[in-house]
């Protein structure tokens, strides 16, 4: 037993054929749990499992037969051919694990989830061919001295002769290092503005809604941009400055324009919008939205609604004058022509011309809202509404419209408050009359009251048959 233990060839083949199954079966065993976990560990634990150590293993009897066996190599050629395979292994499953222990359980945010893949290739590369050289140095006996200093040598010019054109290459992976903006964030840059779609390593496209523009990442590196998609408040905010006359009241202008912007489609619902006072007259209007991409929505919708608000609280936005003599006669014979509609005296015209006025409202504002109890009563004069009513769920529900003619507020007489809301579907005018008026009218003639009276009960009939339809799943 001693003489067969003491052969050179015993130890190495007694390893090969009892720890090489028991390690493969252990490693089987790991490779499975770290499958299950989903753990970026059991690729290099495969790697091991599945070439390392039956190199290892070939490597040991390869050897062990060049160095006794009958037709053993002098020079164990084969010997260093598997070593030189086995060294090769050896690198792939370090890399292997590196990659999973910095790469693999990289945390959400973290430096390396942000590295740029080109970086780790580099990386790679640079590793393989120095692991390579010490490969061939040890197993070979290679002289690996004077290549590293001509490939040194070799790189330092060739460095110099291309710096032009690979600084800025260098300068944008910089900048897919620090990653100060992702797909998607919108950027305003000196060469364009608009939202990022593409990055690669050369250059970033930019939607700027007429076109893509390219913008090289030495550009960006070297300049300044600002990420409007990566705000410090609440939100993004769409401004705007509105000039009004000195002698407007800046509190009316303020609550004005509160208004206007609180009600804009486009804006963020709980962000308040804000409307600050400059001096001379001049008014910044911010109002929070979810993307620059609905600025100039936003924007058009504000200036456009603002001159209708300015028209109604009486205030001159960019300088305008309100002519009351032109406002007078418009309601003048508008209210001749309701009377003679409705059936009424000259007297009760002029009741209701001493409290009423014009009242101009933008597409798409919202005339009276609904749970509300109006102040006055408002006839139509120009242009379309539409009445609408919300389900519990949000959703809104359109009842009907009304045109020229009809008229809409008749609970404030009632003080009751309205089911339904008042949207105006068109540029449209009203011609409201306060309810004090409207009650001396209606108290001497029964028949408008029965008229108004009847009205209102259809039309909360028809926002409760659609709040129960939208309860059951109707609609």
């Amino acid at each position: 037993m001693s003489s067969l233990t003491g052969q050179p060839w015993f130890w190495p083949a007694l390893l090969v054929i009892v720890a090489l199954p028991l390690s493969l079966l252990i490693l089987s065993e790991l490779h499975g749990f770290l499958v299950r976990r989903a753990s970026a560990y059991a690729k290099p634990v495969a790697l091991l499992r599945n070439w390392l150590l039956p190199a290892f293993a070939v490597y040991l009897l390869i050897d062990q037969v060049d160095r006794t066996g009958v037709h053993a190599d002098p020079h164990g050629n084969w010997s260093k051919i598997a070593a030189t395979v086995f060294g090769f292994l050896i690198m792939l499953v370090l890399l292997s694990g590196a990659n999973a222990a910095l790469f693999g359980e990289a945390r959400a945010g973290s430096w390396r989830e942000r590295l740029p893949g080109i970086f780790i290739d580099l990386g790679r590369l640079i590793l393989i061919i120095i692991g390579i050289g010490l490969l061939l140095s040890w197993v070979w006996g290679a002289n690996i001295g004077g290549l590293i200093t001509a490939v040194g040598v070799t790189s330092i010019v060739i460095g110099l002769a291309v710096q032009t054109a690979v600084g800025p290459v260098i300068q944008g992976l910089l900048l897919l290092f620090e990653q100060p903006f992702r797909i998607g964030d919108w950027l305003d840059t000196t060469p364009a503005k608009g939202r990022v779609v593409e990055v690669n390593w050369r250059a970033v496209h930019i939607d700027t809604g007429n076109g893509i523009q390219v913008v090289p990442n030495a550009t960006l590196a070297t300049g300044s941009f600002t990420n409007l998609s990566r705000v410090t408040g609440a939100a993004y905010n769409a401004t705007a400055v509105l000039g009004f006359t000195p002698d407007d009241p800046p509190g009316v202008v303020t609550a004005a324009l509160q208004s206007v912007a609180d009600a804009l489609p486009t804006k963020l619902v709980g962000a308040p919008a804000k409307v600050i006072a400059l001096g001379e007259g001049k008014f910044k209007v911010l109002v929070p939205i979810g993307s620059p991409a609905e600025e100039s929505r936003t924007r058009t919708l504000l200036l456009h609604r603002a001159w209708y608000a300015a028209q109604r609280a009486g205030v001159h936005i960019d300088g305008a004058k309100l002519s009351r003599k032109a406002d007078r006669a418009y309601l003048d014979g508008r209210l001749h022509a309701i009377g003679a509609s409705l059936g009424l005296g000259e007297d009760a015209v002029a009741t209701m011309a001493g409290q009423a006025k014009r009242l101009l409202y933008a597409e798409g504002e919202v005339i009276q809202p609904t749970n509300s109890i109006p102040e006055a009563v408002g006839f139509i004069t120009e242009g379309k509404v539409g009445m609408i009513v919300y389900a519990p769920d949000g959703r809104e529900l359109a009842l009907g419209r009304l045109g020229v003619g009809d008229y809409i507020g008749g609970t404030s007489l009632t003080r009751q408050r309205m089911l339904t809301g008042v949207i105006a579907l068109t540029d449209t005018t009203i011609v409201s009359v306060h309810r004090d008026a409207m009650n001396t009218v209606v108290q001497e003639d029964h028949r408008l009251a029965r008229q108004i009276g009847d009205a209102i009960e259809m039309r909360r009939k028809a926002a409760t048959e659609a709040l129960t339809e939208a309860a059951q799943g109707v609609r």
